[in-house]
């Protein structure tokens, strides 16, 4: 377990990454200047479709104001600025990246909205939050990362009220071997890939019931063919945080779906009430 989250820890070091978007940031003004939230998501939505996912995924969960919602797997924290200024709910995000953690901060303070959104380091194994915590869970593209499947939807689970929300937005095995690298692994080795069917059996058997299940990879690869004919992406794109290499990742990724290799699942489940 500890060699596996070291190999993701070091996949995702992204060293000097709060220095950096601050020098990339400079193109809307000075230090002090607050940003508004849509001006970051281009780079802080680290997923296929982007915000629109994001969007999508919090819609079908039917996220309210009144919930405490977790992002599993946080990032820069561009889905949890995004639930708070949409819906103006409570969201904490974890992910097990500390320059990821400290970025996500930094950029939640240059929005204002560090009251009511908040990150902390830790692993989706051992999630650091009580029993029943939280209303609303998401976790987008992050499984692909995490070989006990089981162990990972059982926290999610047990951080959950029962009659929680849990929505996930994430690649899955296809049909063949996928090219690499990709966003999340250089090589096969870091990649623990599930079909949707194995996906959702694991999910159900960690202690929740099906409401929302859909196969997203049309809208994927339509996606990724329309940043291939829209030219050379925008200044403030993954790459910054993810360094030079990305646009390689995410061509493979691109590849992958549009060559049936991969598949993109969306999903909502509801937590099953534990019986006594």
């Amino acid at each position: 377990m500890t060699d596996e989250l070291d190999r993701v820890r070091d996949h995702y070091r992204a060293t000097g990454l709060t220095d950096r978007l601050k020098t990339t940031l400079a193109v809307f003004g000075p230090e002090q200047q607050r940003l508004k939230p849509e001006q970051l998501a281009t780079l802080d939505q680290f997923h296929t479709r982007g915000l629109a996912a994001t969007a999508e995924l919090a819609n079908l969960a039917v996220i309210t104001a009144d919930m405490s919602v977790l992002d599993v797997g946080s990032g820069v924290g561009g889905p949890a600025r995004f639930l708070e200024a949409t819906y103006g709910c409570e969201v904490t995000g974890v992910d097990l990246s500390e320059p990821f953690v400290e970025a996500a901060r930094y950029l939640t303070a240059r929005t204002g909205q560090d009251d009511k959104v908040s990150f902390e380091t830790g692993s989706a194994l051992a999630l650091p939050f009580e029993d029943g915590r939280f209303d609303a869970a998401l976790l987008q593209h992050v499984a692909m990362n995490i070989t006990d499947r089981p162990l990972l939807y059982r926290e999610i689970r047990r951080v959950l009220k029962p009659g929680g929300k849990f929505a996930t937005f994430d690649v899955v095995l296809n049909g063949g071997d996928p090219h690499y690298p990709v966003p999340w692994a250089k090589t096969p080795g870091e990649s623990f890939l599930l079909p949707a069917e194995a996906t959702c059996d694991a999910i159900e058997a960690a202690g929740f019931g099906t409401l929302v299940r859909r196969d997203d990879t049309a809208v994927a690869k339509a996606w990724f063919a329309e940043l291939r004919a829209s030219g050379p992406p925008p200044s403030l794109n993954l790459g910054v945080v993810m360094g030079q290499g990305f646009a390689e990742l995410a061509t493979n990724l691109g590849r992958n779906l549009m060559e049936g290799r991969l598949g993109i699942l969306t999903a909502v489940f509801e937590a099953i009430p534990v019986k006594v």
